[in-house]
């Protein structure tokens, strides 16, 4: 005995949350759509189909379209700052391992040469630097182009 289940052939024991039919073993015959096949559970996204969507020819699934977004990373552009791996020290010197980030700011700097304001992603140092040395100066030793930002 072959278990069809939901319209597609199986062979073994199948239990279906809906219906399960047998077959003889010796011919497995093509399977119309009827009545009681109108509507199917889909086991993995829990949607219901009709037979009338499976016998037209438009497609089950809609192409999926991936939006990728640029991932800030924890990493300063003008001091070239990241985390540090370290260990946590428990009262009982139980050490796991632990990553101490960067204290990064959103910083809205003036920046003289263009004339107006540029929005950064900086160190707590960085900013002290620009400070002390200006935007410009720090920004042409690190070689970031303030103009595209």
């Amino acid at each position: 005995m072959a278990t069809i289940t939901a319209g597609i052939s199986l062979r073994g024991p199948v239990v279906s949350s809906h219906r399960t039919f047998s077959v003889n073993k010796g011919a497995l015959p093509k399977l119309k759509l009827s009545s009681e096949l109108s509507f199917v559970t889909s086991q993995l996204s829990g949607i219901k189909i009709s037979s009338t969507h499976l016998s037209s020819s438009a497609p089950l699934s809609v192409p999926f379209k991936t939006t990728l977004q640029p991932v800030a990373r924890r990493i300063c552009p003008f001091t070239g700052k990241k985390s540090n791996r370290a260990n946590k020290v428990s009262h009982s010197n139980h050490k796991t391992k632990k990553l101490q980030f960067v204290n990064l700011q959103y910083k809205r700097i003036w920046w003289e040469a263009g004339k107006r304001y540029v929005k950064l992603r900086l160190s707590t140092k960085a900013i002290k630097t620009i400070e002390k040395n200006g935007l410009d100066a720090v920004a042409k030793k690190a070689g970031i182009d303030l103009s595209k930002k």
